[in-house]
């Protein structure tokens, strides 16, 4: 049965009407913030100086924009050898592309993870770790400067699992709220 050219208008006119970014969705899989940062590009500690929307690329057919934050670098915990110091971070507009929303102009800190594209811009979404400063517990703080990176080789469990059977010890540094030593956890 052919559609009528009522229907056909019809579902046009829907399909325009269409809120743009509603049926998309950002979806994260749990990890452990060793994970994060073991398979992040990069790890600093910033305060976000202002946010500004940009287009996402430089085509003048691309509708896409883009968040610039900029940021005041406090320390950097891994990247160095990507970029030596990092003015800006880019995030998707649009919350269900896994843009993030960041409070600008206050004196909130953040640790941020994220990738570093060839360009040397750096990029984070949704699915990076991404936590206020002070919400970090100190051992999560102090395992960011040691413990976490000489330790990319385990398998984490995700902090709100118990941990696995042990099959063999893997080392892997446990400072979230499970703990304060390394793990033995499933390789």
């Amino acid at each position: 049965m052919p559609w009528s050219p009522w229907a056909l208008l019809l579902l046009r006119l829907l399909a325009a009407l269409w809120p743009p970014g509603l049926g998309e969705a950002c979806s994260c899989a749990p990890a452990h913030p060793q994970q994060h940062v073991c398979h992040s590009a990069l790890v600093i500690r910033a305060k976000i100086s202002s946010e500004k929307v940009v287009p996402a690329s430089a085509n003048p057919a691309d509708s896409e924009k883009m968040v610039r934050y900029e940021i005041k670098q406090i320390k950097m915990f891994k990247g160095f050898e990507k970029v030596k110091d990092v003015q800006y971070i880019y995030t998707p507009f649009d919350s269900s592309l896994c843009g993030v929303k960041l409070e600008a102009n206050s004196q909130k800190q953040y640790l941020l993870t994220g990738q570093v594209r060839g360009d040397g811009k750096v990029f984070i979404h949704l699915c990076n770790y991404i936590e206020p400063w002070e919400d970090l517990s100190l051992v999560q703080r102090e395992s960011l400067n040691h413990h976490y990176l000489l330790n990319c080789g385990c398998q984490c469990p995700v902090p709100s699992r118990p941990p696995m059977t042990a099959s063999g010890q893997t080392g892997c540094w446990n400072g979230s709220s499970m703990g304060t030593r390394p793990s033995i956890t499933s390789a």
